[in-house]
């Protein structure tokens, strides 16, 4: 059993409440979403194609405003956070996109190093890092390839470590084995779950149910046209169950 510490326990990293997401004049996307997430937890979040998983990462990434509602994140309201200071709110969330969203024209290496050099780390301290991270993923052999010279696999492989780098605060990953097969997929939640130990909050995307078998303390979140169903209930020894508030 993982020791989370107690006053990590007691404050949350991300509140909704009461939250609403609707593009456009369309029906709402997102409906009544009321959870806190806390510090040092994992959550799988499954739901068919549709119910709105991307969705509501995106509010967690802060890539969008809700319609209506309130979200909190890092003890601040995201909604009216000046957008001057969204980027440093950025910088302390790693995503994992669908589509991997790697920069066309630099390396593996460059790619994975981005993250650390936006932070201002200097050159001779980032290189053991991302060769530590490129040696993980089983690609230093293809550090100096560019995105288009690597399979998707490769690719969803790069997008991780780039997320992961940095150590963010929050973790929000799209599908992120949806490329890989079922050895590297394992390898990869091995990765998050490290990060996790280390006091990240993961949120993984997936249809994949099978994985919520291979992260001790995880917590599963389900999404049904929208809306958030009651949690299942914590697969093993949870550090703090999410909650869901009416």
């Amino acid at each position: 059993m993982r020791f989370v510490p107690f006053l990590a326990l007691m404050q949350s990293v991300v509140e909704f409440d009461n939250v609403g997401l609707r593009y456009g004049t369309g029906a709402e996307t997102l409906t009544d979403l009321s959870f806190t997430l806390y510090p040092g937890s994992f959550y799988f979040m499954t739901g068919a194609s549709g119910a709105g998983k991307t969705s509501l990462l995106k509010l967690l990434y802060l890539a969008h405003r809700p319609s209506r509602g309130a979200i909190r994140i890092f003890g601040h309201d995201a909604i009216t956070l000046p957008r001057n200071r969204l980027p440093g709110f950025r910088r302390r969330i790693g995503v994992v996109f669908q589509d991997f969203r790697l920069v066309p024209h630099l390396s593996t290496f460059d790619n994975i190093a981005l993250p650390l050099r936006i932070a201002g780390i200097a050159e001779r301290e980032l290189r053991g890092p991302v060769a530590e991270m490129l040696a993980w993923i089983g690609l230093s052999e293809r550090a100096d390839a560019r995105p288009a010279m690597l399979s998707g696999g490769e690719q969803q492989r790069v997008a991780i470590a780039r997320a992961v780098i940095g150590r963010p605060e929050i973790l929000v990953a799209d599908e992120p084995t949806g490329n890989v097969d079922p050895e590297m997929a394992l390898r990869l939640l091995q990765l998050f779950s490290a990060l996790n130990k280390l006091g990240t909050t993961v949120v993984v995307a997936t249809h994949d149910i099978h994985l919520l078998r291979d992260v001790e303390g995880a917590q599963m979140m389900r999404l049904d046209n929208g809306r958030l169903s009651d949690p299942t209930g914590s697969l093993r020894y949870p550090p703090k169950p999410l909650v869901l508030r009416n």
